[in-house]
């Protein structure tokens, strides 16, 4: 193993009593990437609240809500895709609008999306506890919780390594009860439901039809259904924010994007096509879980069983992700100087303890003003984190597109990029343009208002303290060719 820092070895005495380096390691390929950024994604909202989303847009205008987001996840990943090489740093996101729009704008960034993913370890700790009591009812849900959070933090500090075969696993189980679900339910479609005591009749697209008509919502149906969907595609940014521990950059990090949006757009799409066509659209909404009730339609034994097994892994695996990038987002901020340096230490595993600490801690009181404050201090923190979602991905696109601008007015020649974004400066423009919308169209929804009355106002908090407490040059500048600190590791 090699150090980047190039410094001559240590004597053998030193060696023995020197802290570890202040480096992270390179550990993880493209298939951890892929499963990383799918596990960040695939929870809750798809097994259990897109029957929802169904009887909002009917079947036909969830299925387009999904193309939409889709697509514009695509439009971000091929962002993200020029920056992640550019900049393969840990905690990446907001390196890259530090870089290209100026630190207050990165500072602002990292606190958003920190933020974003400190409520949801929360949220899902809670929920997982919620869904244990089926097996284990005299087990409190606080109990749950903690044996939950101590899980994840042994993943994550174990070594990045074990963490992303760890989030591997986990989010295999996902992809496969996803995969089942289409597999099984595109038979019965046709009629072929081989595993059920009862014979069915072959549905085909009937229910698509409904008493209102194919878009009983309308469009606007499709519209405000789609802001849903952009939050519930959130997390595949999360192949940005493991850049820096990811082996050769350059060729992984396009692997993964292109493998993630691919993946991202068949198990999703596929997946609300499959329950719109079994489920009518107004049942959807009354279940627990259209996945339950597909599996139990094509005669899936112990299906409510088995479904709880995999929503609970679904609700882990989102919450290591979350645990994961909230770490590395404080690592990288004290590393930029905009976060106290304890946030630096690292164990000889490379792993950031304190950062890692300290937002478990921070989830685990968020879990807590669930229960005491969800009124008031929940509902802000839940408030800005659903803001956040969207308004990262505005920040990536933003910085891919004055990156662009920048490098060209430099004398860079595109060609030799490893990736760049194609069709510039239409992809970012666009995808700058579809976000805003989105973050607009959330006034004239009551239930996500809040994102706005609380999620601008942090934003205007984040630029205001950072002015005062470090001007409008920030702590330090940044080298533009500046690359975080590794160690190479086979």
């Amino acid at each position: 193993m090699t150090s980047s820092s190039g410094s001559s070895p240590l004597p053998r005495d030193a060696a023995a009593t020197a802290e570890p380096p202040r480096t992270l390691r390179r550990a993880m390929d493209a298939r951890h990437l892929v499963m990383i950024a799918l596990g960040g994604v695939i929870g809750s909202g798809l097994f259990l609240s897109s029957g929802y989303t169904i009887q909002q847009a009917g079947p036909l205008g969830a299925v387009l809500a999904y193309l939409l987001g889709a697509f514009v996840v695509w439009l971000v990943m091929v962002c993200l895709g020029e920056l992640a090489v550019v900049y393969p740093v840990s905690g990446s996101l907001h390196v890259y609008a530090a870089r290209t729009m100026g630190p207050a704008t990165g500072f602002a960034t990292a606190w958003l999306y920190w933020l974003c993913w400190v409520v949801a370890l929360g949220s899902e700790f809670t929920a997982s506890g919620i869904l244990m009591q089926r097996w284990f009812p005299d087990v409190a849900v606080w109990v749950w919780c903690l044996v939950f959070a101590a899980v994840l933090f042994t993943l994550n500090a174990i070594s990045a390594r074990v963490f992303g075969e760890t989030e591997f696993w986990f989010a295999l189980i996902k992809v496969v009860a996803i995969v089942a679900l289409i597999v099984l339910g595109g038979m019965a479609i046709f009629g072929f439901t081989p595993l059920s005591p009862e014979p069915h009749e072959a549905v085909l697209l009937s229910n698509f039809l409904t008493p209102e008509g194919v878009l009983p919502a309308g469009l606007g149906g499709v519209l405000i259904t789609s802001l849903a969907v952009f939050y519930a595609f959130s997390g595949a940014e999360l192949v940005g924010v493991a850049a820096g521990e990811t082996k050769d950059p350059g060729r992984n990090i396009p692997r993964a994007l292109r493998s993630t949006v691919l993946r991202l757009l068949v198990l999703f799409v596929l997946s609300i096509t499959v329950i719109a066509a079994l489920l009518p659209y107004d049942r959807a909404s009354l279940s627990s879980s259209p996945f339950v009730d597909v599996f139990e339609y094509v005669g899936v034994p112990y299906a409510a069983d088995i479904m709880n097994f995999v929503v609970i892994t679904a609700l882990l695996s989102v919450g290591n992700s979350g645990l994961y990038s909230c770490a590395r987002m404080l690592f990288s901020l004290a590393e930029e100087g905009y976060a106290p340096r304890a946030f630096t230490r690292l164990t000889r595993r490379g792993i950031p303890i304190v950062a890692l600490l300290v937002s478990l801690g921070i989830g685990l009181v968020s879990l807590i003003s669930s229960v005491i404050a969800a009124e008031t201090v929940y509902l802000v923190l839940v408030s800005i984190a659903g803001f956040a979602a969207v308004a990262v991905w505005m920040s990536i696109v933003a910085a891919q597109f004055f990156h662009r601008r920048q490098f060209v007015r430099g004398g860079g020649d595109v060609a030799t990029l490893p990736f760049h974004t194609p069709f510039y400066p239409v992809v970012p423009i666009l995808a700058f343009v579809l976000l805003t919308a989105s973050i607009v169209a959330i006034a004239f929804d009551p239930d996500q208002a809040p994102a706005l009355y609380f999620g601008i106002p942090f934003v205007l908090l984040c630029y205001g303290y950072f002015w005062v407490r470090y001007g409008r040059r920030g702590a330090r500048p940044v080298p533009v060719n500046e690359e975080a600190p590794v160690d190479e590791v086979d």
